[in-house]
């Protein structure tokens, strides 16, 4: 009897050792190949993000955002005139130096309005120039090591049943946060690139308000904004080359799930600056 006892021991163990390996694997696997997309995904302008998505909204922007933004700039030019012909004392003071300048203004405003998809994206080229040159300073792998699983195995053969299950129970609890997390930073991610598309989508409109000194504010805030955008990716890549340092910190010992969950707080910490970068950018750019 004591023989079949103790098979049904090792039984248990062998099983929650097993469950216990697979999770903390599962763990390092679903977070490392999360982070390790981060690089590449920011590092994408709009057009190699997408293409089809980017002819889509470049299709939009220019077919039905373009004829509305032409009739807002011919309001504004009519304006921007008689502001300029009326602002001499009511035509008493009467200069045709304003006709002059008002055509350069308006030259310079329908240049801007039919090369709107040129700037911006030479805004977020710039910024993929900044953040590829990033990734090169940014030492250290974000990639958890897990060679020091090996080591974990015998650790925990040395423990009795009961200590494996709450092992096992919260390794299993840790694996399904990492999922979570793997996926939170994978929609913050993505969704700053939705938020470009949105942005440049729109884009005619502002632009044509930059032949007027006063209305100029929407497209220079605009401007800003699609900085902050751009910018974004670095301060992201900023997070990771942090993340990736306070990781390397990370050393398991005879406390496995202490480990663990240090991880996950790591991971959940990225994942909240990560959700703040957008923020951080508009604040230093004053982007409203």
């Amino acid at each position: 009897m004591d023989y079949v006892f103790d098979s049904i021991d090792e039984w248990l163990k062998d099983f929650f050792i097993t469950c216990i390996m697979n999770n903390l694997s599962d763990v390092f696997n679903a977070i490392n190949n999360r982070v390790g997309e981060i690089a590449n995904q920011v590092g994408l302008t709009p057009s190699a993000y997408s293409p089809g998505i980017f002819n889509m909204i470049t299709n939009l922007s220019e077919n039905v955002i373009m004829p509305i933004a032409g009739i807002l700039l011919t309001f504004i030019a009519c304006y921007e005139l008689i502001t300029l012909v009326t602002a001499r004392n009511n035509l008493m003071h009467f200069d045709t130096f304003v006709f002059w300048k008002w055509i350069f203004k308006t030259f310079v405003a329908v240049t801007l309005i039919t090369n709107t998809m040129n700037m911006t994206m030479a805004v977020f080229d710039v910024a993929q120039h900044v953040v590829n040159a990033s990734g090169g300073i940014i030492a250290g792998s974000t990639a958890i090591d897990d060679s020091a699983l090996a080591s974990l195995e015998t650790s925990l053969e040395a423990l009795d049943n009961g200590s494996l299950m709450m092992i096992f129970m919260q390794s299993f609890i840790v694996r399904i946060a990492a999922y979570i997390l793997s996926i939170l930073i994978f929609v913050i991610v993505n969704a700053r690139m939705i938020e470009i598309y949105l942005m440049v989508s729109l884009a005619p409109l502002p632009f044509a308000t930059f032949g007027n000194r006063e209305q100029s504010m929407i497209g220079q805030n605009y401007l800003r904004s699609l900085f902050a955008l751009g910018f974004q990716g670095f301060l992201i890549m900023i997070c990771v080359g942090i993340y990736a340092l306070l990781i390397q910190t990370v050393t398991f010992s005879s406390d496995i799930v202490g480990s663990l969950w240090e991880i996950i707080g790591y991971t959940t910490l990225l994942a909240f600056t990560l959700f703040k970068t957008g923020t951080v950018a508009k604040s230093i750019l004053h982007a409203h």
